[in-house]
């Protein structure tokens, strides 16, 4: 059985403890746990800030870490499961239990509970924060600052619609590995969308293939998505798609039909699958 090595957190000479027996390794080593505490963090395919990034780590998301090196970490994202190499100072060792998510494209923090005060920094989509107080219409988030409680909601609450969270994206740079409203790919849109309606969702798009039923293109509707080889985007109706895309280096929406014609023109293929995902949690 083959192994998808972006998502299994061992190599030849070094795996996490818990693999034992399911992988070859030289040496087994149990994990350090860290959370991102800065607005978002590079996972990259390599210990240098000039390596690829292959994914992101957002506000309040852990990371546990198996091995250092030139100032970086090597471990796994624990939201989906992906491994890389990470900024060490970007992870904090003292852990705090996020009680709520961010629900809107990106919030701002204050450093003071007041409008007026000096702007920390900006939080994303999925951010998780830990709020210790609250001020009026501003909640106080650990190790960050100050924040509209309105742009919050509580873990497990406040769920979005798969294509109205992605929607929120639209006009987004375009970013290879990003997952954040600063800059994200094709996948990062889809995976950030599923998981504002409270579903899991992996990284990159092959893995999202996976999810959900097969539709026939025909049947297509609002929150489906359509995959090509590695490309994905989501349907706002039976005609429209949602995606991050090279070609407009942003989140655009354009009619199926056209990017349908357009990457089969550039040689890209042809749509490989279209899947339709379950239903997102309704808020309680």
């Amino acid at each position: 059985m083959t192994r998808d090595a972006r998502v299994i957190l061992a190599r030849p000479t070094l795996a996490a403890s818990r693999l034992e027996g399911l992988v070859r390794a030289e040496r087994f080593v149990q994990t350090h746990p860290g959370q991102t505490m800065v607005p978002n963090a590079a996972i990259r395919a390599a210990p240098a800030t000039s390596a690829e990034q292959v994914n992101q780590l957002l506000f309040g998301e852990m990371f546990d870490a198996l091995d250092e090196s030139n100032g970086f970490v090597w471990g796994q994202a624990r939201r989906d499961g992906y491994v890389g190499w990470v900024g060490k100072d970007a992870l904090a060792t003292s852990i705090s239990e996020p009680t709520h998510w961010v629900r809107v494209p990106r919030t701002v923090v204050f450093t003071a509970p007041s409008i007026k005060a000096r702007v920390w920094g900006f939080l994303g989509l999925n951010a998780l924060v830990s709020v210790a107080e609250s001020a009026e219409s501003l909640a106080r988030v650990v190790a960050a600052g100050w924040v509209p409680a309105a742009h919050l909601a509580p873990i497990g609450r406040g769920w979005l619609e798969p294509a109205a969270a992605a929607a929120g994206f639209l006009g987004a740079p375009y970013v290879w590995g990003g997952r954040d409203s600063l800059g994200l790919d094709c996948s990062g849109l889809v995976q950030q969308a599923l998981l504002a309606a409270g579903l899991a969702c992996p990284r990159d798009a092959d893995q999202q293939s996976l999810l959900g039923v097969p539709v026939a293109t025909s049947d297509l509707a609002r929150g489906d998505l359509v995959f090509w080889k590695g490309h994905v985007g989501m349907m706002l109706d039976a005609q429209t798609l949602l995606h991050a895309n090279a070609h407009h280096m942003a989140v655009a929406i354009e009619p199926l039909r056209e990017a349908v014609d357009r990457i089969a023109a550039k040689g890209a293929g042809e749509v490989t699958a279209c899947r339709r995902i379950s239903p997102y949690r309704a808020n309680t």
